[in-house]
């Protein structure tokens, strides 16, 4: 099954294919000084030049995903969003310090539509080119305050971030298999069978990173409105991995779901108490498309030259 809600909007999925599935002061006024006059001389006024003040920038302000002391999984990109229409993304990046366990990251930004917050309409992610190191520790600093973020614009604050990665839990899924294969630290924690997406609604392929975990999520489509117990989502466009008691004769046997990966009871629930929000999940052999990289976190489906570019606003 694919759910129907999404917490970023439609308009966010038409802007980016043409992240689916979520501010001014100025004066005109002159001012007129009259000088006094000098002795004996005629009292009319002098007029000083008339100048028309410069409008104020706009402030563009910033806001984390993440907060202080907390843990992620290694393929979770640091998430900003942009309360503006910034459009030179040069300054941010330059004022951007990122360390991994005290060494300085290669790391990158890359700016993309967003319809999470009202009043944000972009966000940044930033990751390096692999993923995170496991059980590493993440210090950010952005002093972004009144650096230039467009013509006419300034961001208004800046930001730090220390936050951490756990074990590197990757989970392997091939449709091909139709098997579900999950590591933690390089070990082979878990081995499932699955059900995928069937001909008419494909799994999207590609490299996904677990979003959030509903234990009972509401899933509708064509022809079913379920309740669904020990959802992990893993696109905005409704891709789960969850348990499906009503498919288990074709788990491990054929793709038939709605695009979800499908796994019985017992697995989907084991799973759900293993998964971290940030965790990666690398779908091959699917008969889907890429995972487009705004569907979520699908940051891993870009090539670092393209994720170098900047994005929607430029970096370089």
């Amino acid at each position: 099954m694919r759910s129907s809600r999404s917490w970023r909007t439609a308009a966010v999925l038409t802007l980016t294919l043409g992240l689916a599935a979520a501010c001014s002061h100025s004066s005109d006024d002159p001012t007129w000084h009259g000088a006094p006059a000098a002795s004996g001389a005629s009292s009319a006024p002098s007029v000083a030049p008339t100048t028309k003040a410069t409008p104020a920038a706009k402030r563009v302000h910033l806001r984390l995903l993440e907060g202080d002391g907390s843990t992620w999984g290694i393929g979770m990109p640091i998430i900003a969003y942009v309360g503006g229409k910034a459009t030179d993304g040069k300054a941010f990046a330059a004022a951007t310090t990122v360390t991994v366990n005290g060494a300085p990251a290669q790391g990158a930004w890359y700016f993309q539509r967003s319809a999470i917050y009202k009043g944000y309409p972009l966000e940044a992610h930033y990751r390096t080119q692999a993923y995170w190191p496991a059980h590493a520790r993440i210090h950010m600093d952005l002093a972004a305050k009144d650096q230039p973020a467009g013509q006419g614009m300034v961001f208004d604050n800046s930001l730090t971030l220390d936050m951490s990665t756990g074990a590197a839990n990757i989970s392997r899924i091939d449709g091909k298999k139709e098997r579900m294969t999950v590591t933690s630290d390089g070990k082979q924690v878990f081995s499932y069978p699955v059900s995928l997406g069937k001909a008419s609604t494909p799994t999207f392929s590609g490299t996904k990173v677990v979003m959030e975990k509903d234990k009972v999520q509401r899933m509708t489509g064509p022809g079913y409105d379920e309740k669904v117990p020990w959802s992990v989502r893993v696109t905005n466009s409704g891709e789960f991995i969850h348990s499906a008691s009503w498919n288990g004769g074709n788990i491990g046997q054929r793709s038939t779901s709605h695009g979800c990966t499908n796994l019985t009871v017992k697995d989907a629930q084991q799973y759900f108490g293993f998964a971290h929000i940030g965790d990666v999940a690398v779908y091959t052999n699917t008969g889907g498309p890429t995972m487009p990289s705004w569907d979520g976190y699908g940051d891993w489906n870009l090539s670092w030259s393209t994720w170098q570019s900047g994005g929607t606003v430029r970096t370089s």
